[in-house]
């Protein structure tokens, strides 16, 4: 019966685990990651789950005759900002794994 008093502090660890889990997600869902292209011409605002929720670009930048470099401008900003929150939120999830001993390559 030794077992059964282990599988049942496992259980209690899963939970709260899963517990915290949502309220990280719920967390990043909130935060707000910015990053700029074109010397911050371009401003794109992402969530922690990497969604875009904003978009910001300067007037200077807003050429008729040149659309392709404000694409171009666009796209690198929202790729940066992407980027930055998803290093955010590996990290974040890193830190309520940690000490799990999790097989290589699974996570959360």
């Amino acid at each position: 019966m030794k077992g059964i008093g282990n599988l049942g502090k496992l259980m209690k660890q899963a939970q709260s685990l899963q517990g915290d889990l949502i309220k990280k997600q719920a967390e990043l869902e909130k935060l707000q990651v910015e990053a700029s292209a074109g010397g911050g011409m371009v401003t794109a605002i992402v969530t922690g789950h990497g969604k875009l929720s904003g978009l910001r670009i300067a007037k200077e930048v807003v050429d008729p005759t040149d659309i392709e470099m404000l694409e171009d401008l666009i796209v690198a900003a929202i790729q940066e900002a992407q980027n930055k929150a998803h290093d955010i939120s590996q990290k974040a999830m890193g830190e309520l794994t940690q000490g799990l001993n999790l097989p290589p390559g699974f996570s959360l």
